[in-house]
């Protein structure tokens, strides 16, 4: 991969930052482009090329009529993960567009939520190397007590920019 997208590009820059900062930055970043994330308060907890972690804090304004988060807040918080994981892997000349989400929920969210995403060097390769594909990554969403309240699957492709 010799040409890099923006996010590519801003990445390469964070990346020589300490870990607070350069969370800090990249956060910011995701969140200009990514409004809803910056909207309900999302940050990243740890950025690299394989593996992203989102935290999102139980505020007021996110929870449902239990007092957990809501459905939907929790399962934004594994597309930023995994979202994030894919746009730093694609050519740049590809857009990253998720494909399909499966969620299982399982139990109330206690607390505040984590989504930690993994990709595999198989998958980075897979992403760098061809010009459109599909990729499922895998993605872990706990709650503050360290239980899972749901099960997502993400599945994202890349195609070419027209």
């Amino acid at each position: 991969m010799t040409q890099k997208s923006m996010l590519q590009k801003v990445y390469a820059q964070v990346d020589k930052l300490p870990t607070p900062l350069k969370t800090r930055a990249f956060t910011a970043i995701f969140g200009r482009a990514v409004k809803f994330f910056r909207t309900t308060g999302c940050k990243f907890e740890w950025i690299e090329t394989n593996h992203a972690i989102v935290s999102i804090k139980n505020k007021t304004a996110l929870q449902n009529h239990i007092g957990g988060l809501h459905a939907v807040v929790m399962l934004m918080t594994a597309e930023s993960a995994t979202g994030a994981l894919v746009g730093l892997n694609v050519p740049a000349n590809a857009i990253p567009v998720i494909k399909r989400m499966e969620v299982d929920y399982r139990k109330r969210c206690s607390g505040d939520l984590r989504a930690e995403a993994m990709l595999t060097q198989e998958q980075i390769t897979l992403m760098q190397t061809q010009e459109k594909g599909e990729v499922d990554v895998a993605v872990t969403v706990t709650d503050s007590e360290s239980k899972e309240p749901i099960f997502v699957r993400a599945v994202w492709a890349w195609t070419p920019k027209r």
